[in-house]
């Protein structure tokens, strides 16, 4: 596997403003601020998607995403917060190292999420729910 720009982060070849590391994860300034406080937050060990990793990796990664979360919170006080995190390039993914996006959001800042909204009825949704097993 080609290494990707946060490993490249990771070991030090590429610079990055580092907010948190541990073991398994670092958290650094997206260098495309979306808007100030911008943080992505991304597994030590490389790999593409989420459902690569076991729970416990998981886990932790979203821990480290809810405490930077709170902490980009009472540093830049945003009216708003997205976390998201993508999966594939169908899934909006662009770096295919699994990683979250710790986003301050302000009304009218220019982000937007859309998807088309469909409504196939609750026999429907019953039945995608029973195809889920845990």
């Amino acid at each position: 596997m080609t290494d990707t720009v946060f490993t490249r982060i990771i070991r030090r070849e590429i610079p990055a403003a580092i907010v948190f590391e541990d073991e398994q994860v670092i958290a650094f300034m997206d260098a495309g601020q979306v808007n100030p406080g911008h943080v992505l937050v991304a597994t030590r060990r490389q790999v593409k998607t989420l459902m690569e990793l076991d729970e416990a990796e998981s886990a932790h990664l979203f821990a480290v995403a809810y405490r930077i979360a709170r902490a980009v919170q009472a540093a830049f006080k945003p009216e708003g917060m997205t976390l998201l995190q993508t999966n594939k390039p169908a899934g909006w993914q662009t770096v295919p190292h699994v990683h979250v996006h710790v986003l301050p959001r302000h009304a009218n800042d220019g982000a937007d999420l859309v998807w088309p909204r469909r409504e196939p009825g609750l026999e429907m949704l019953r039945e995608y729910a029973s195809r889920i097993k845990l």
